[in-house]
């Protein structure tokens, strides 16, 4: 029995008043500590096989700006765990084509028995596309994923604010710049988060949920009882350059690429050695064709630039190289790799 000084803080939430809980339904979470309120949102889900949860009560409607892959993939998270998704981008064309992926994709996971045929027939219900931004004002919950560039950002939450419910939460997946910069241009600051996803989202089950300066405990509460409702593993954590994840993942991907460019193995040896000998799903070069070398650099250039450029955030030449050579990974058929 741990003393109160030596009791831990809730891996979700970071709160001290914990207590022993072992009755949530996976192998991973039983006789952990966790707070009350967390405690509390376990309790509310109730599993049998692969059956839906119970939808958070909070938040039941969810806009995704963007349909590119992390977009899709946050929208087929969503639509999976039987919530409603209206998916928006600025052309019918890539809506139609990436919204047809979406649902090939579903498709793929009830084969697969990951979902249920119900599942799948209600995320092709309740899947809505638009490219009209008006038709996300009255949801609860809006999220963006656009290309990792602030002034595109910046401009998108003033006219999400314009148009949305001042009690619609809104986030952004930005992987490194600041959600409090983004709140600040906000009339209603204190509904703007970060709800940072890790690609592919519908695998992943780790969010960093990132509170800015002005980000207010209803928000954080709302957005943190969503994806433990959905059976995601949120993390909250400061609004500070890269957060957590990709502050450490820096490192992973720059220490791989000296490595090649210093001749002392191939990309296709690093990424079968730290498989093979690490234990990682994917190497650092298959990672970042998933996730697109430019998004990789700009991340890491963000970086770079909050840390007053500290070398270790430098970011490589070979990775600018490939993206004026237009090898950004597997969205245009090239990469470290070649794709079909």
């Amino acid at each position: 029995m741990h003393s109160e000084k030596e009791k831990p803080t809730c891996p979700f939430c970071d709160g001290k008043n914990v207590e022993l809980y072992s009755s949530f339904g996976t192998a991973q979470l039983v006789r952990q500590y966790y707070c009350q309120n967390c405690k509390t949102v376990f309790e509310s889900i109730r599993w049998s096989g692969n059956a839906s949860p119970v939808k958070t009560q909070g938040i039941q409607t969810v806009g995704v700006v963007g349909s590119g892959t992390m977009g899709s993939g946050i929208a087929q998270t969503f639509l999976q765990s039987g919530l409603s998704v209206t998916l928006y981008d600025i052309e019918d064309e890539i809506l139609e084509r990436n919204s047809r992926n979406i649902i090939t994709n579903i498709e793929k996971m009830k084969v697969k028995g990951k979902i249920t045929p119900e599942q799948a027939e209600s995320a092709n219900r309740n899947l809505k596309v638009s490219a009209k931004l008006t038709d996300l004002s009255c949801l609860d919950l809006i999220i963006e994923a656009v290309p990792e560039i602030k002034s595109l950002k910046i401009e998108l939450f003033k006219k999400l604010d314009a148009v949305s419910d001042p009690e619609t939460v809104l986030a952004t997946n930005t992987s490194s710049f600041s959600v409090t910069e983004f709140a600040a241009n906000l009339n209603h600051p204190q509904r703007m988060i970060g709800i940072h996803f890790f690609n592919p989202a519908p695998l992943m089950p780790l969010i960093e949920i990132v509170k800015s300066q002005l980000t207010d405990q209803t928000t954080i509460d709302r957005t943190r009882d969503l994806f433990l409702q959905i059976k995601k593993r949120p993390v909250i954590c400061k609004d500070t350059p890269g957060f957590i994840v990709n502050r450490i993942a820096r490192s992973f991907y720059n220490e791989s690429l000296r490595i090649v460019d210093e001749g002392l193995a191939t990309h296709e040896k690093v990424d079968r050695i730290m498989k093979k000998a690490g234990g990682f799903k994917m190497g650092p070069f298959e990672l970042q064709d998933l996730i697109g070398i430019d998004i990789n650099y700009n991340t890491t250039q963000s970086l770079f630039d909050n840390f007053q450029n500290e070398s270790r955030f430098k970011p490589h030449y070979l990775q600018k190289e490939m993206i004026l050579a237009n090898r950004l990974g597997r969205k245009t058929g090239k990469g470290f790799y070649k794709y079909e």
